[in-house]
């Protein structure tokens, strides 16, 4: 039987999420803003959450219809046959999106579905679900638009951004679906010199080297679709080892290089990747960006400079630039550099010419991915 998907990814990446989702045996893929709809059996939600590096959730489509107040915003709900879906001693959580909806209250609106839901397990079982809205078993997601009310239920979880490897309390600076979609833009592929010179805490080249070790970026993580009541254990547990058997081996000399300047930053770069246990395919050293020397003669180079908030921050950024740019055309001849960057100045002054620019979202910054094949010659600015 065939099911109906939605997996959001950051914005920008929606086209790549399509050409990924085709990969892994999505049909009928409608790239949209925000994320792609697709169509598969329902296994197909195990590829997806173990395989794709860009998508932030995948949500299985269960109901939903026309409205035009909470009444029928309750009722497409309570008419969805829940306790088919998970049991009733599952927490839940019920989330709400609108675009141009004509309901007054979001918060009103996620009560009524939470109460639906809750009415429809009481109706059949005589008991309901307890919310949870921190670490909830199940999660229910309720889109609106204008006319329309769907309901999905959440197969990921916590977001796919979460590998399950990361130790540290707080978010990196970049998502890991977002650098594994600059990778993506990029083009680059293993068995080409990959360079993060300014790696922070290392997500960029963790995900390039997961690629190179063609590691599932969902192997060393837990599931939403474990708590529904059509999971599958040993199926997913064979899919698992599938994966888990294609991994490569520890190449004598990798592709995949990354530095920075400050010495706790490698040192976290090293940890992390030891957690990703991608380490064997990184090279990761202390070196400066702007003194550093290419360590091959072609390649990709992707980095993701400082960008400031204060205004010392703008000052001393702002001289770095230049220098960038000088150091990239001294040293990374035959090298193509992408840089990601929310700061719209960075075009002005790194005195190169921009191949291509691409619009993406770091969140709720709005950012741009420029392109720069590096050749030798005059700079010019």
């Amino acid at each position: 039987m065939t099911e109906r998907f939605f997996a959001p990814c950051p914005r920008g990446l929606e086209a790549a999420l399509a050409t990924e989702l085709g990969r892994l045996g999505a049909q009928a893929i409608v790239p949209v803003d925000g994320g792609a709809g697709f169509e598969g059996p329902l296994d197909l939600a195990y590829a997806v959450n173990l395989e794709s590096r860009l998508a932030s959730r995948v949500l299985w489509r269960v109901g939903g219809g026309p409205y035009r107040d909470e009444r029928d915003v309750n009722a497409l709900a309570r008419a969805i046959a829940w306790p088919t879906h998970f049991r009733a001693d599952r927490t839940i959580r019920v989330d709400v999106a609108a675009t141009r909806s004509p309901l007054r209250s979001l918060e009103f609106a996620t009560l009524t579905v939470k109460d639906a839901v809750c009415d429809r397990f009481r109706d059949e079982l005589g008991k309901r679900p307890s919310v949870d809205k921190r670490v909830p078993d199940v999660r229910v997601h309720a889109y609106l638009t204008d006319r329309e009310a769907t309901f999905y239920l959440d197969t990921s979880g916590d977001p796919l951004f979460k590998r399950g490897w990361r130790r540290d309390a707080e978010e990196a600076p970049l998502r890991e679906n977002l650098a594994a979609g600059l990778i993506a833009l990029s083009g680059w592929r293993p068995g080409t010199a990959f360079l993060d010179p300014m790696c922070g805490s290392g997500t960029i080249a963790i995900e390039a080297a997961s690629i190179a070790a063609d590691r599932a970026p969902g192997l060393a993580r837990t599931f939403g679709f474990q708590k529904l009541a059509w999971f599958d254990g040993p199926a997913w547990q064979r899919l698992k080892q599938r994966a888990r058997d294609r991994v490569r081996p520890v190449p004598s000399s990798p592709s995949v290089y990354t530095s920075d300047r400050h010495a706790a930053a490698v040192a976290t770069t090293r940890a992390n990747a030891a957690l990703a246990q991608v380490d064997g395919f990184m090279a990761i050293e202390q070196a400066d960006a702007l003194e550093r020397s290419a360590p091959a003669p072609t390649g990709v180079l992707i980095a993701n400079p400082p960008y400031g908030i204060r205004l010392d921050d703008k000052a001393r950024i702002a001289a770095m630039y230049p220098t960038l740019g000088d150091a990239l055309k001294a040293r990374y001849a035959g090298w193509t550099a992408w840089l990601f960057s929310g700061d719209t100045e960075l075009p002005k002054k790194i005195g190169l010419k921009a191949e291509k620019r691409i619009p993406l979202w770091n969140g709720a910054i709005e950012c741009r991915l420029y392109c720069y094949r590096i050749v030798s010659g005059k700079l010019e600015r």
